[in-house]
């Protein structure tokens, strides 16, 4: 009987409330989220509290921290907005008198060579969607997938214990390159390790996952300890101070792509070898993807496919240097053409990588 008297008042109220404060981890920022005043996310989680007899949140100096009881309710409750969100999306499809809303998290420097292609095969099969694209660092990404915010992500893998309830497929590798605008002065510089601290360098934030293979492409190339440096992870940010400040920007090759093809920029002799991160496909194990989501999802790996077999070709012509002979590159490895693998957590996340990972 108590058991179906809390079915009967759980209401999709309770579960949008606790679902902002557990992404969020803060009252205040769950109410501007869901446009809302705080008061009331306040009394709609002590009421779910209630309902279900239990405590879902720790309050105190850290905001508001999910409980055991939080953390076991917290999947279900997402994969009921998320079971809601499809029979809305079903809906759209069947009567195209509402347009169907998709949310996806991408990383700021995988969208560019990604998400313009992909959108527009998806585009193709479904025309009145609107989707809506969230580009935050990885961690961040990973979180807001946990607690259904987004449908997807497309990111790197992370710790096992980020991983968990979540799923990684593979779509691709790709290196860390050092570029510079096109006529730059360290393209003609005789010694670029005594020359690099001149300029502003652009790395990733610290703690992600390309920053640690940016610090191991400095390493290999032996440039001793930077002295200032600007972090980001803004593409057009970072773009314009390569362009008009002059910069040395530490950027994935995808994020650089169309500009060395057109020849705004060009990548200094620095080895990337050994720099390659995966980019893969991040969905959770508990939730099945709607009709929608899953159109997406077949495009996104579609035209990874095709960026597989792109980069297995060489990667953006280095500047030639007249005194400092070009790096030996090692050839990158053809793409494989078998079905994208899909991994789960744990264990095997740990051996996918390889190697240590970093903590965002």
């Amino acid at each position: 009987m108590q058991r179906r008297l809390a079915d009967s008042r759980v209401k999709f109220r309770h579960l949008q409330c606790f679902l902002a404060v557990a992404q969020f981890g803060s009252v205040q920022k769950a109410a501007e989220s869901l446009s809302i005043t705080q008061p009331a996310v306040s009394k709609t989680v002590a009421e779910l509290e209630a309902v279900l007899g239990v405590r879902l949140f720790e309050r105190g100096r850290r905001g508001a921290v999910p409980t055991r009881e939080g953390l076991l309710f917290m999947p279900h409750a997402s994969a009921c907005v998320s079971a809601l969100r499809l029979g809305v999306d079903l809906l759209a499809r069947n009567g195209n008198t509402t347009t169907a809303t998709l949310d996806i998290g991408v990383l700021p420097t995988v969208a560019p060579s990604l998400v313009p292609a992909a959108l527009r095969v998806f585009a193709a099969h479904w025309p009145h969607v609107i989707v809506r694209l969230a580009t935050a660092a990885n961690a961040e990404l990973l979180e807001r997938l946990k607690s259904g915010a987004i449908a997807f992500a497309v990111g790197r893998l992370a710790d096992p214990e980020r991983m968990v309830g979540l799923s990684f497929e593979q779509l691709y590798s790709e290196p860390l390159l050092a570029v510079v605008r096109a006529g730059h002065p360290l393209v003609e510089h005789a010694d670029l390790h005594a020359a690099l601290d001149r300029f502003t360098i652009v790395l990733p934030p610290y703690g992600t996952l390309i920053r640690q293979a940016a610090d191991n492409l400095l390493k290999a190339w032996g440039v001793p300890p930077l002295s200032s440096f600007v972090e980001m992870l803004s593409v057009s940010v970072a773009r314009l101070l390569a362009l008009q400040n002059d910069a040395v920007w530490f950027a994935p090759a995808g994020a650089v792509e169309h500009d060395l093809q057109q020849g705004a920029l060009v990548r200094l002799p620095m080895p990337h070898a050994g720099t390659e991160e995966p980019v893969g496909l991040i969905q959770r194990t508990d939730a099945e993807p709607s009709p929608v989501a899953r159109a997406l999802i077949d495009a996104v790996r579609t035209v990874a496919r095709e960026r597989a077999a792109s980069l297995s070709k060489p990667v953006g012509k280095p500047a030639a240097n007249p005194v400092t002979k070009p790096v030996t590159q090692r050839a990158a490895k053809p793409a494989r053409k078998t079905a994208p693998r899909r991994t789960s957590t744990g264990a095997a996340a740990a051996a996918e990588t390889g190697r240590s990972r970093g903590r965002r």
